[in-house]
């Protein structure tokens, strides 16, 4: 079933579109049937669950942390992580940096952005991300790198509103490209869109989705 699944979706996107398995709560047989059918990128939301998975699953695996990470637990993942999806504040951007520099790595990272109408939501504002590629501080750290953009639209079915809220993303995208990014061909992703919005994402310039249940089924 994961197999036909994961045919599925693969058929239905475009080549220029990326798809992180979202295997979060996932056992590894689940994990490895996805990889025995030519899966290599896995996204994972707690520490502790990606580390140990990490340990156990084949190493050619890249491993997106996807979920919200606080600070103190940046260092459990910074060996490893192939890319970090919820870069939320320059706190946390600096930590990785910190910790990358342990590693002796230069770890990829994502900017999210708080696209959605929930409070619940984890974002930098545009403003705020200026304020922050702007400064003296940000442009020292030298073992991270933004690799592009990250957000989550509002839980809802009103479809025109997830549209919006992925048009936003994408506008804030080609702003920042434009004033701090401009010929790094580094800063290429938009990561938006999961199982049931994906496709709104990709029409709104997506090349990065998230999907796990419409792969993996419900949660464990």
């Amino acid at each position: 079933m994961i197999k036909e699944s994961l045919r599925q979706i693969l058929d239905r996107i475009p080549d220029s579109v990326t798809l992180v398995a979202v295997s979060k709560t996932k056992p590894n047989s689940d994990i490895l049937e996805a990889y025995e059918s030519g899966q290599r990128i896995f996204g994972e939301n707690k520490v502790q669950e990606l580390t140990q998975k990490y340990e156990d699953l084949p190493k050619d695996i890249e491993w997106h942390m996807i979920g919200h990470l606080q600070s103190n637990k940046v260092k459990y993942i910074a060996p490893f992580v192939h890319l970090i999806h919820g870069i939320d504040s320059f706190k946390l951007l600096k930590e990785v940096n910190k910790q990358g520099e342990k590693n002796d790595r230069i770890i990829p990272v994502l900017l999210q952005f708080h696209i959605a109408q929930e409070d619940t939501k984890f974002g930098f504002s545009l403003d705020e991300a200026a304020d922050m590629l702007s400064s003296t501080e940000y442009k020292q750290l030298c073992n991270v790198q933004i690799k592009g953009v990250m957000g989550m639209a509002t839980f809802t079915s009103d479809s025109r509103q997830v549209r919006e809220e992925f048009h936003d993303l994408k506008l804030i995208f080609d702003k920042l490209k434009k004033q701090f990014f401009n010929g790094n061909s580094d800063f290429e992703i938009i990561s938006m869109g999961m199982s049931g919005d994906y496709e709104l994402a990709i029409e709104q310039g997506s090349n990065m989705i998230r999907v796990g249940s419409s792969i993996f089924g419900g949660r464990h």
